[in-house]
């Protein structure tokens, strides 16, 4: 026994401390950092096939200005362009900032059960209600229905949103429709379009 022993004895100290033990190996032993976004997270690029088509689109559209109106015009087009551009470029930031926001804002579960692919028919219906109360225009509700879909809404919700905005949003139709047409013919239009975006959604998900 003591052969053993003196044995076992000799063999940590040849050995020695192990690095794991030693306040060396420690200092030098990797620390867990932050957590790296998946390899299956998709990449948004710059350059797709929607790019390229507007691209096609554009060049097609100024060579027949050219050719037919004179390129005189082409550059007092391009002009106007940009200045409109100038104009919605705050609005559009605007949009895409809170857009990214509210996945950070707001509790994915929470939202996932509000308007979220479990969340029936009620769930549509607050879609249609965020629709229907979303100030701005496209610069304002298409970026949020992306935000919307990043925070854990399902493309139903998504297409609700923005199919009631596009057929009774409240600022539109209070401001611009009650303001030319007669209130019966605005009332009855919104009345017949109510049911539509939930209709929508409904289809989406069984088609899903």
């Amino acid at each position: 026994m003591k052969d053993g022993a003196s044995s076992d004895t000799s063999r940590s100290h040849e050995t020695g401390p192990t690095s794991r033990d030693s306040p060396e190996g420690l200092a030098s032993s990797p620390r867990p950092g932050p957590a790296k976004p998946s390899a299956d997270t998709p990449k948004r690029k710059v350059i797709d096939g929607g790019f390229l088509l507007l691209c096609a689109l554009t060049l097609g559209a100024g060579l027949a200005v050219g050719v037919t109106k004179g390129w005189d015009r082409v550059l007092l087009l391009s002009g106007d362009g940009l200045g409109f551009v100038a104009v919605l470029l705050p609005k559009i930031l605007c949009g895409i900032f809170v857009a990214s926001a509210l996945p950070v804002l707001l509790p994915r579960e929470k939202v996932a059960g509000w308007i979220g692919p479990d969340s029936g028919a009620l769930g549509l219906v607050y879609a249609a209600l965020a629709g229907a109360i979303i100030p701005g225009g496209p610069m304002m509700t298409f970026p949020l229905a992306a935000g919307m879909l990043a925070a854990g809404a399902d493309l139903a919700a998504a297409l609700t949103c923005i199919t009631a905005w596009s057929l009774y949003g409240l600022n539109r139709t209070l401001i611009w429709e009650l303001s030319f047409l007669p209130a019966d013919l605005v009332f009855l239009r919104v009345l017949i379009c109510l049911p539509l975006p939930i209709l929508l959604g409904l289809a989406v998900r069984r088609l899903r």
